[in-house]
């Protein structure tokens, strides 16, 4: 969760309101830009969100700059059955939210552009990491 500040909710408000007018709808459609599928929670539709991570073996690690409150964190946490497309192709997974790892230091391991943005407007961040079945 963020701090609870006026300056974490308006960064909160500001960063959400960019990504679900403007950037997502964008980067979602690009074939090779990063992405997670998961099931709406309440509509049972695939929702894809444009991520930053990397694959690492068979697990893809990424970190989500609003922790539980970002949408696709709700949607994991009713059903972890998730897609993840690295380089153009899908793979099928398991994700887990990942609270006691440090976000901050798994950053460092991520692509650097991505992981710059999510230092500077995240709040609450959190380790995910997606089990790939393949």
């Amino acid at each position: 969760m963020t701090s609870g500040t006026p300056h974490a909710e308006r960064k909160y408000r500001t960063a959400t309101a960019f990504q679900r007018r403007i950037a997502n709808p964008v980067l979602r459609r690009l074939p090779f830009q990063t992405a997670l599928e998961t099931t709406g929670r309440v509509s049972g539709l695939p929702r894809r969100t444009p991520v930053g991570g990397r694959r690492v073996g068979s697990s893809f690690w990424l970190v989500s700059e609003f922790g539980e409150r970002s949408q696709y964190i709700r949607n994991i946490k009713a059903d972890p059955r998730v897609r993840v497309r690295v380089r153009g192709r899908w793979h099928t997974g398991t994700a887990h939210l990942l609270p006691d790892d440090d976000p901050v230091a798994r950053l460092r391991t991520l692509p650097r552009f991505n992981s710059a943005a999510v230092r500077a407007f995240g709040a609450g961040l959190l380790t995910v990491r997606v089990d790939l079945d393949d």
